[in-house]
């Protein structure tokens, strides 16, 4: 029996298998796709998202906003606003503008500032800078540093420095110090000092004790008392009397009089004489041989006293003498006058020591230049230094010189009336007879001889009370005792013409380019022609002692002549261009009082000279204007000497 065949019966059980296990492959295939392209962890709502596969981006059309995929940024186009889940910041388009929700900052990127809502406060991010709105400060984050916009300082955390912009000052509160950046000057509010950085003064000012310490010199001023107090040797300087305090031994030290008075002890020391002085016993004790003045004192104020000793010569041992100065030998009956001596308020005037006054000038050249006055006083000079050494006479008709061959010291004296150029021919209407006085220009006798002078004395003014004309700039400008035409108008007077006369020499030696010595400028020398001129019954008979102090008679042209030569003299002196020195030798107001030292009618040994008024009181001729020798007029030559010490000492220091 034969089987029956199954060949058709297999394929038709396997084909629906087969076509079933390929559409499942396929829609494996197909989700395993659709995960690569939505990833799990995107929650998605009851809305309809569209993806835009060309820009990673999905829209929710339910409430206007984009994600983007790749940043994990929301945009929603209904605010403009931009929100970073990462981040947690939402970027405003519309003011430029980021809001970060965890820290409630705001960065502004338009002014690239941060606002913290929180504490009120703007971070600008170039700067690093934080500026809080309700304080009104700006904290800089890389200085450390705060500004406060409302009182216009910067607060420095790191320093604890204040900077005041306004006062530009800065205030350290560590050590409680202001510093002003503008004068350089530190103010310690602790001890209420200022100290002054810049290296010219650095001075520390005491504004409690209104003080003032020089850091360089270590000495403290005292703005009240006016007072400096040397920190390293305990001395107090009194600048309105000059006089130092020696806190250590209770001493004061006078600087004008360089005098030490002992507040314990009442007592002065004089360093320049080594004298001892009680205040209280009015007593001076010599404790040294060299009797000098101190180099500060005023010479010419003080008074004069009687003085036993007498003077430093007779006139019978001076063979230089002028007769008309030789009152003892014209037969002048007093002779009381010639034992007065000047003393200064603060000092001593030393005794003129010819040996001395010879060794101080070795070497050197002494010129008296000027009128009779200078004259007068070139004969004293020389009948002093008589004494000690007799001189070689080695002058001629333009100079006198003499010799002194211990010390080569040489004394000269050349003449000269005004000082200034004179002529005498005839000069526009001014006929050849008179004197013309070219005010601007100096006298040529004597200039070429002044870079040889070690020191010039000039004597100048009793001559323009003489017949001359002024002339300036090339033009008459007045005259004295001569004036042709009152219609022309005179432009100087006398007075004036001696002004610009000394001003006219004073600026051609300050200036001279050879010339290095002491110009000494001896003031206007006083007459005391009573009840008239020299001229005109002036007299000075019987006058044989000082005037009293209240009782002294004033001239009112001596005055002013003295005060024109000084304003002359002061104006010379500020074109100064040279390497001299000058002085001005102020004996005008001490020899006031000395109507006595004059010869009066002793001017000649004339026998029948008269000397007496006449029965209707007309007194006889009379000098009252040069001096008697010996007599007040050697004083100058004190004057002179102690001048030309300081000076030597000054400059040789």
């Amino acid at each position: 029996m034969k089987l029956a065949s199954t060949k058709s019966v297999y394929p038709k059980t396997i084909l629906p298998f087969a076509v079933s296990v390929g559409g499942l492959a396929l829609f494996l295939i197909f989700a395993s796709l659709l995960l690569v392209y939505q990833p799990i962890g995107i929650k998605v709502n009851t809305i309809v998202n569209i993806v835009d596969s060309s820009a990673d981006k999905t829209v929710d059309s339910g409430i206007n906003k984009n994600v983007d995929i790749i940043t994990n940024k929301t945009a929603d186009s209904v605010t403009n606003k931009t929100v970073d889940s990462a981040t947690h910041e939402t970027a405003d388009s519309a003011t430029d503008k980021t809001v970060d929700t965890a820290t409630d900052q705001t960065v502004d990127s338009a002014t690239d500032q941060s606002v913290d809502s929180g504490s009120n406060k703007n971070v600008d991010i170039i700067t690093n800078k934080t500026a809080d709105s309700v304080t009104n400060k700006t904290a800089d984050s890389a200085t450390d540093q705060t500004a406060d916009s409302a009182t216009d300082k910067t607060v420095d955390t790191a320093t604890d420095q204040t900077v005041d912009s306004a006062t530009d000052q800065t205030v350290d509160s560590s050590i409680d110090k202001s510093v002003d950046s503008a004068t350089n000057k530190t103010v310690d509010s602790a001890t209420n000092k200022t100290v002054d950085s810049d290296s010219a003064s650095n001075k520390s000012v005491d504004s409690v004790g209104n003080k003032t310490i020089d850091l360089d010199t270590n000495k403290t001023i005292d703005l009240d008392t006016n007072k400096t107090v040397e920190l390293d040797t305990n001395k107090t300087v009194d600048l309105d009397t000059n006089k130092t305090v020696d806190l250590d031994t209770n001493k004061t030290l006078d600087l004008d009089t360089n005098k030490t008075v002992g507040l314990d002890t009442n007592k002065n020391v004089d360093s320049d004489t080594n004298k001892n002085v009680d205040s209280d016993a009015s007593k001076t004790a010599d404790s040294g041989p060299d009797k000098t003045v101190d180099s500060g004192c005023d010479l010419y104020h003080g008074k004069w006293v009687h003085d036993s000793v007498g003077p430093l010569y007779s006139n019978n041992s001076c063979p230089v003498l002028s007769q008309m100065q030789n009152c003892q030998g014209n037969g002048r009956p007093d002779k009381d006058y010639e034992n007065w001596r000047w003393q200064p308020s603060k000092c001593d005037l030393p005794r003129f020591d010819p040996k001395k006054f010879l060794e101080l000038m070795r070497g050197k050249t002494l010129a008296f230049i000027g009128d009779s006055v200078a004259r007068n006083q070139m004969e004293s000079m020389l009948c002093i230094l008589w004494q000690a050494e007799v001189p070689i006479n080695r002058g001629n008709k333009r100079m006198q010189r003499y010799f002194f061959r211990s010390t080569s010291t040489t004394i000269i004296r050349i003449w000269s009336s005004w000082l200034v150029h004179k002529t005498t021919e005839q000069f526009d209407f001014a006929p050849e007879s008179i004197d013309k006085l070219h005010l601007d220009a100096p006298d040529e006798t004597f200039m070429g001889d002044v870079p040889t002078f070690d020191v010039l004395v000039l004597s100048s003014g009793h001559w323009f009370a003489k017949q001359s004309v002024y002339i300036l700039n090339n033009e008459i400008v007045g005259g004295q005792l001569w004036w042709p035409d009152s219609s022309r108008k005179k432009k100087i007077d006398s007075t004036e013409a001696f002004e610009i006369s000394v001003d006219t020499i004073m600026s051609s030696l300050v200036t001279h380019p050879n010339y290095n010595g002491l110009t000494v400028v001896r003031a206007y020398s006083p007459d005391h022609y009573e009840g008239g001129a020299w001229n005109t019954g002036g007299s000075c008979t019987g006058k044989e002692e000082p005037a009293e102090e209240g009782k002294l008679v004033e001239s009112g042209f001596t005055n002013i002549m003295h005060d024109k030569q000084v304003s002359g003299f002061n104006r010379g002196i500020k074109k100064k261009t040279n390497k001299s020195r000058v002085a001005f030798m102020d004996i005008t107001k001490p020899f006031a009082y000395r109507h006595d030292g004059h010869p009066g009618p002793y001017r000649s040994l004339d026998p029948n000279k008269i000397t007496k008024r006449s029965a209707n009181g007309q007194p006889p001729p009379q000098d009252c204007l040069h001096w008697c020798m010996p007599g007040p007029i050697d004083t100058w030559n004190e004057f002179l000497m102690e001048t030309i010490r300081r000076d030597f000492e000054a400059r040789d220091s």
